[in-house]
C-alpha cells in the first residue's frame, strides 16, 4: 500500500538531472506491495498487491516539493487462496465493491541519509484516510539497460494497525499490526 516510495529513490537518486518536475511511472511488472500478520501465534500469512499503477512528479532541486500517487482496486488482492480473499471481501473485513480502490497521496519527503528516506502521506483504505510514514530505501538509479531511459527501484516499509481502518475482526487473536514490504521500479515518463 506504499508505492509512492518511488519518491524516495528519485530523490535519492543523483544519477537523475533534471531542472524542474520530471514525471516518473510505476512500472506494473516489477512494482508489489507484499502484506503480513501473524495468524492466531501458529503461521505468518502473506497477501500481495501488484500490477498497479502510479505517478511521481521529482524535483531534483528541491525533492521536498516532489511528489507521488498510486491508486489500485482493493479487490486485486492476492492471498493465494481463493477461501480466504473471499473471506477479505465479506462484511468481516472490507465488503469491497468492484470499484473501491486503495490510494496514497504524499504530503511529505524527508531525506535520512544518502540512501534513505521517509516518506509521509495520506493512505485511504476501506474509505478511511490516515496519514503513515514509509521508511524507504534506494536500491539503484540510473539508464535502465534494456529502456535505455532512466529508472528508479527502491524497497520501503511500514506498518499499518488493521482496526485504524475499520479491518480489526478476529484482533488480538489475528495480529492487528500488519507488517507491508514495497518493491518498486519506476521509469521517466516519454
Amino acid at each position: 500500500m506504499k508505492t509512492p516510495m518511488i519518491a524516495a529513490a528519485l530523490v535519492l537518486g543523483a544519477g537523475i538531472a533534471s531542472a524542474e518536475p520530471v514525471a516518473y511511472t510505476l512500472d506494473p511488472s516489477h512494482s508489489q506491495i507484499l502484506f503480513s500478520y501473524n495468524h492466531l501465534g501458529f503461521s505468518t500469512t502473506y497477501g500481495m498487491f501488484a500490477g498497479f499503477e502510479g505517478q511521481i512528479m521529482f524535483d531534483k532541486d528541491a525533492p521536498a516539493a516532489s511528489s507521488v500517487s498510486v491508486a489500485f482496486p482493493v479487490r486485486s488482492m492476492l492471498t493465494g487462496w481463493e477461501e480466504r480473499f473471499a473471506h477479505f471481501m465479506s462484511a468481516d473485513f472490507f465488503a469491497a465493491s468492484e470499484d473501491e480502490m486503495v490510494t496514497f497521496v504524499s504530503t511529505g519527503i524527508e531525506v535520512t541519509g544518502e540512501t534513505t528516506a521517509q516518506i509521509t502521506g495520506d493512505l485511504t483504505l476501506n474509505g478511511v484516510t490516515k496519514a503513515v510514514v514509509l521508511d524507504a530505501v534506494l536500491n539503484q538509479s540510473g539508464d535502465h539497460p534494456m529502456a535505455g531511459k532512466p529508472w528508479a527501484g527502491f524497497d520501503a516499509t511500514t506498518t499499518l494497525v488493521r482496526s485504524d481502518y475499520g479491518l480489526g475482526e478476529f484482533a488480538p487473536y489475528v495480529s492487528d499490526d500488519v507488517e507491508v514490504m514495497i518493491s518498486i521500479e519506476a521509469m521517466q515518463a516519454d
